[in-house]
């Protein structure tokens, strides 16, 4: 098996300013779980480090919106652009990517980006960031046989939902498709799907927008309509 061969000091500075030159964000590295059975490098090394690649705030989407995917009206436009950056780092830099649309198998982002940020477990199932709140996303991962360091939350680091009384995330949603229970999708897509879904389908999750942490950080109204868009589709698809 082919062994590791050291990485230069700058390393790390190249690959998160070639990350950034794409329009996404550097989200944390973290030891790789042997309990996630990650395939092999395309060498046949194992994997020993994930750096996580993503959105945060607004970061990335105008680069999306120019790319060719996001106007070719093919399926799938933010997946398949994410492929194509993503992959290409992966390339560039000899690692493999890892995507959280791609499964199965179904690779635990949340698990992962729970150790390599100080994010955390919303009333909504989303994970949530104490600067970005809810505005944020993973886009994918790469895999690096050799061992990079862990970036990872201080130990005092503490869930913004804590402090939060009111919880308004889980009483704005129009039919209270959010509960101490869970997310009831069936009910949220047969509304979105009605004529009273019609402020939610342009204006985006009202619960998600409800909640106060980084609410300056929203998405462009575009983005949002993009994203609602998305989901619709992909709930179609699940229930053919």
């Amino acid at each position: 098996m082919a062994t590791a061969t050291p990485r230069p000091d700058d390393f790390l500075a190249r690959l998160e300013a070639a990350i950034a030159a794409t329009g996404l964000v550097a989200r944390g590295r973290l030891a790789v779980p042997a309990e996630d059975g990650l395939p092999p490098l395309p060498d046949g090394r194992p994997a020993r480090t994930l750096f996580l690649v993503g959105r945060a705030s607004r970061q990335g989407w105008s680069a999306f919106a120019a790319s060719p995917e996001s106007r070719d009206r093919r399926p799938d436009p933010l997946d398949r652009w994410s492929v194509r950056v993503i992959g290409e780092l992966a390339d560039r830099f000899g690692a493999a990517a890892l995507y959280p649309f791609a499964g199965p198998p179904w690779w635990p982002f949340q698990r992962w980006a729970m150790r390599a940020e100080p994010v955390f477990l919303s009333p909504l199932g989303l994970l949530v960031h104490p600067v970005h709140g809810l505005w944020h996303a993973w886009r994918g991962a790469l895999a690096f046989a050799e061992d990079l360091g862990e970036t990872s939350p201080a130990p005092t680091a503490v869930s913004p939902c804590t402090a939060c009384t009111a919880r308004p995330c889980l009483t704005t949603c129009p039919v209270d498709a959010f509960s101490a229970a869970g997310y009831d999708v069936a009910r949220c897509v047969a509304h979105l799907e009605s004529p009273l879904g019609a402020l939610c389908r342009t204006d985006g999750c009202r619960a998600r927008d409800a909640c106060p942490i980084g609410c300056g950080r929203r998405y462009a109204d575009e983005e949002i309509r993009f994203l609602m868009r998305a989901f619709r589709a992909a709930r179609s698809k699940d229930t053919r």
